[in-house]
């Protein structure tokens, strides 16, 4: 079981980095939108209070340069976003909204975490967290989509590769929705490794277990659709019995996470039922594997979450277990449903996968 796999890896006290500023909440809201400015001023108000605030570097927040998105993104959508720049608001999908500043602010969400990523691969911080807004992970080559700009992640995933400061970049995506945008960017690659878990079936309606990659990406593509309902115990033994080995196998030389907290029982926005203890396992199990395959090197950029008092707490659990791992209990719930899930999932694995 999971909870007997002994820690391999405790860290030194590290430099932690954060890229947290007030600058993101310039990216307004249509009234009663969920990600809307509030998210990011509330984790600041609550992280400046934090009695572990003196322990992080606040990173200066840097635009990301056109090359960088033009890297994982097309000319066209760059332009359609650029295009934006103080204009009146409007949307670019259904629920995906624009404004005179949301152009720049987005530059600045990617160039962060390819600022803290450049940072880490340096040796000048340890770890670190993007809590950035807009996010990332639905917006695909071509188009914004579910909120969601440019791809953060994507842009410091591909960063890191063409910097040649990293040959293999693992990324897993614990939002409760797909990240159909970082799949898609990178599902003819093997340099990347993409792994989601998230509620299926929900929107966007894509990562099926069957969505694997194609060509030189074939099996690079992890997809772990999960019923909704289920909770601390599902999504834990899951990391640990098949996600880590996944990873550890990848052997990357970063691994980024996409760190969306609406799986929470009380996000509105979802019907999953995590809390804030299985966010913080999930993470110390991703800060171990990480201790074993890349010395540490992991970097969290947030994606959902809807309910700030649990955004919150679920954010400054993840950063106080990477500073000071922890472990969680939890209770052994739904161990049929796991194990039946397991079993159904193992076979599709293996032939690319020791699982």
């Amino acid at each position: 079981m999971w909870e007997t796999r002994e820690a391999i890896w405790r860290p030194m006290p590290m430099n932690y980095g954060l890229i947290l500023d007030n600058v993101f909440a310039g990216h307004p809201a249509p009234a009663g939108h969920p990600e809307r400015p509030e998210r990011v001023q509330a984790v600041l108000e609550e992280v400046e209070k934090w009695e572990g605030f003196s322990r992080l570097e606040r990173i200066a927040v840097v635009p990301a340069l056109e090359e960088w998105i033009l890297d994982v993104h097309t000319r066209e959508h760059f332009q359609r976003v650029r295009a934006t720049a103080g204009q009146p608001p409007c949307q670019l999908d259904p629920d995906t909204y624009a404004s005179q500043h949301s152009f720049d602010i987005a530059l600045q969400a990617a160039g962060g975490l390819v600022r803290l990523t450049e940072l880490l691969l340096a040796g000048e911080i340890d770890s670190g967290f993007a809590i950035v807004r807009p996010p990332g992970h639905h917006a695909e080559s071509h188009r914004a989509m579910g909120f969601c700009l440019f791809n953060n992640v994507a842009v410091a995933a591909q960063w890191a590769i063409r910097s040649q400061v990293a040959k293999r970049v693992a990324v897993v995506d614990f939002d409760v929705h797909h990240g159909n945008g970082t799949q898609e960017i990178f599902y003819s690659r093997s340099d990347v490794l993409y792994v989601s878990t998230h509620q299926y079936p929900f929107y966007p309606g894509s990562g099926h277990f069957s969505e694997m990659g194609e060509g030189p990406g074939q099996g690079f593509t992890v997809n772990f659709p999960i019923p909704a309902g289920m909770g601390n115990h599902f999504y834990c033994a899951l990391y640990s019995d098949l996600i880590l080995p996944i990873v550890e196998s990848f052997q990357p030389e970063l691994i980024l996470v996409s760190a969306g907290y609406d799986a929470h029982r009380e996000d509105p926005l979802a019907g999953m039922n995590l809390d804030v203890s299985g966010f913080g396992q999930m993470v110390n199990l991703l800060n171990r594997v990480a201790g074993k395959v890349c010395q540490g090197r992991i970097l969290y950029v947030l994606e959902g979450g809807y309910n700030l008092q649990v955004l919150c707490r679920s954010v400054l659990t993840t950063i106080a277990t990477t500073l000071e791992p922890q472990e969680f209990a939890i209770e052994p719930q739904q161990e049929k449903e796991y194990a039946g899930y397991r079993d159904q999932i193992g076979p599709l694995l293996s032939p690319y996968w020791k699982v």
